[in-house]
């Protein structure tokens, strides 16, 4: 069996919380929407403190931080594209394009970033640290999120 192959079993396996109600919000039109980037390759600032391996955490960055740092864990992950161009997995300045010509509304002040590499359960990140970036979010009145996996 290949190496994706088990990964694909395994994480057909994993359980996925059930939820009774799904929320929904209907946002603005995309022209007048503030968009925000939400990432799991765990980006930080340099000089701020990285990822730990499991971390639920989450780092925010404002729209003008260049100096962002790659903390994903997996070894199987190839960093060159990040390196070579850190919208590779932070399409930041693609949004701000699409705020120049007017396809979105506006761009956020701020950016959220978290781990790939998350518990199981995904249970903190459910019920903690992702509805506290969440908010961090509202508050910066953010109608829509782009979610730039790894």
């Amino acid at each position: 069996m290949s190496g994706d192959q088990a990964m694909r079993d395994y994480a057909a396996m994993l359980p996925a919380p059930e939820f009774p109600d799904t929320p929904w919000t209907v946002p603005p039109p995309i022209s007048e929407a503030r968009v925000a980037i939400v990432t799991s390759a765990a980006l930080h600032r340099a000089g701020e403190d990285g990822f730990a391996q499991g971390d639920t955490s989450y780092r925010a960055f404002p729209t003008d931080a260049r100096d962002l740092m790659m903390g994903h864990w997996s070894p199987n992950f190839d960093r060159s594209g990040f390196s070579i161009d850190l919208n590779v997995v932070y399409p930041i300045d693609r949004l701000l394009e699409l705020e120049e010509d007017a396809t979105i509304g506006s761009v956020a002040s701020s950016h959220i970033s978290f781990a790939g590499n998350q518990p199981d359960d995904v249970s903190t990140i459910r019920l903690d640290s992702g509805p506290a970036a969440a908010e961090e979010l509202k508050a910066d009145g953010v109608d829509v999120v782009i979610f730039a996996p790894v």
